[in-house]
């Protein structure tokens, strides 16, 4: 049997593997200068986490997830799952450390693979990597408003063009209106339903706006925002205000609900056109209740999770960004350039330019096919003459034109190309 990766599973080699590693690290630089603090946390938990934070009746308890059986030395446990999302382990572990009573104001990101079983897709995989942030102990709009921002600052780092959208969906004192209204407008449009929405009815009427299938009919639906309380209403007004203060261009999109059952109040998704279908890039929102549902004290909580697969897309579809084609291949002819040669790698390496050394064993024919296939944008040879006279021969391999230089202004002359 030839042995092949399972379906819905993904490798990732060279530009492609760094395009996710370009976006995981540009995260974390914006994670670092938000004050954010690592968490890492398991990727298998017991599944009654998932249905008490996601809901029993969502998507991800009822078809996604994939399910462990315990382990035949512990017959006490119960089942397990491979983690569908963050959040809900992140607070699994934030109430385990006793935070929520000792130390509740607290600032995590975290990174790593989730799992979902679902059909595979442009942009949906069984296995996808995100990195999420989660902000707990602070209830005000600002704080809404600093993810939102904070998204921003990554995108603009990544040079994406994307569309921030925003919803409120209210709180308990507002909601059970809403979700009445939209009952009500579910059972007058029973027969016009599809047949996941005819189970989301009567379990949880929000989702009905989540559906594509019915995308159409639901712009008929009862808005979210004549039901909004003053108090929600006032923390919408004051998102969207700071927004606009801080240059952040958003649309208000009343059918955003997302997929699971835990968000209040603030809700938003990043959209990108150039990824297809499956156009969420990052979404996220306010779950004050989730804490205390979860066993913990009546701590308020938001956050969002960057898709790093369907941002790498984005990117890659925006920038056409392989993620790091080198900026120059040396090839050293001869013996005596061989420790010359890596000893100019190694400068210019430190300089934070990309350089692949190539194989002294290769013709020199050859060693340029090998810089022209990896990308590289120039060849730097090192010869007996170079090293005679102190220079270096660097060769534009798009424009095929040389130049000599003297060795100490080739990485100056790199990082000008690099623009």
């Amino acid at each position: 049997m030839k042995l092949t990766r399972l379906r819905g599973f993904q490798d990732y080699l060279g530009a492609d593997a760094r395009a996710l590693g370009m976006v995981e690290d540009c995260a974390r630089a914006m994670a670092y200068r938000h004050a954010l603090n690592e968490i890492r946390i398991p990727a298998l938990e017991r599944i009654e986490l998932y249905e008490r934070s996601s809901g029993e009746t969502s998507d991800v308890v009822q078809k996604q997830l994939y399910r462990v059986p315990r382990a035949s030395d512990s017959p006490g446990e119960s089942d397990q799952a491979l983690r569908p999302e963050g959040t809900p382990g992140v607070i699994r572990a934030y109430l385990e450390a006793g935070l929520d009573r000792g130390d509740p104001e607290q600032r995590f990101f975290y990174c790593g693979p989730m799992f979902r079983y679902e059909r595979p897709q442009k942009g949906r995989l069984r296995q996808f990597n995100q990195f999420g942030v989660e902000i707990f102990g602070r209830a005000d709009a600002a704080c809404d408003a600093e993810l939102i921002i904070m998204i921003d600052e990554f995108r603009r780092a990544l040079g994406l063009e994307v569309r921030f959208e925003v919803n409120s969906l209210g709180d308990g004192q507002c909601r059970p209106a809403f979700r009445a209204a939209l009952l009500e407008w579910g059972r007058a449009h029973h027969a016009e339903l599809c047949a996941d929405c005819h189970q989301r009815l009567e379990h949880n009427p929000l989702r009905l706006l989540d559906c594509k299938t019915d995308a159409a009919l639901a712009q008929s639906a009862p808005s979210g925002g004549d039901y909004l309380c003053a108090p929600c209403r006032a923390h919408f007004a004051t998102v969207e205000r700071l927004l606009g203060v801080a240059g952040v261009p958003y649309v208000v999109n009343p059918r955003l609900v997302r997929g699971l059952d835990y968000y209040t109040r603030t809700t938003f998704e990043v959209i990108s056109s150039a990824v297809g279908a499956q156009s969420a890039s990052v979404a996220g929102g306010r779950y004050d209740g989730l804490v205390e549902a979860l066993g913990g004290a009546a701590v308020a909580g938001t956050g969002f999770a960057i898709g790093v697969e369907r941002t790498a897309l984005a990117l890659a579809a925006d920038r056409h960004a392989a993620g790091g084609a080198p900026d120059a291949a040396i090839i050293a002819i001869g013996e005596a350039a061989i420790a010359s040669a890596i000893e100019l790698a190694r400068e210019l390496r430190a300089g934070g330019l990309r350089i692949e050394l190539l194989s002294p064993d290769r013709a020199v024919k050859a060693s340029f096919r090998r810089a022209d296939r990896i990308g590289a944008r120039h060849a730097l040879i090192l010869g007996d003459d170079e090293l005679r006279a102190g220079v270096v021969l660097m060769r534009d391999l798009r424009a095929s034109a040389q130049a000599t230089l003297p060795r100490g202004e080739v990485a100056a002359a790199l990082a000008a190309a690099r623009g």
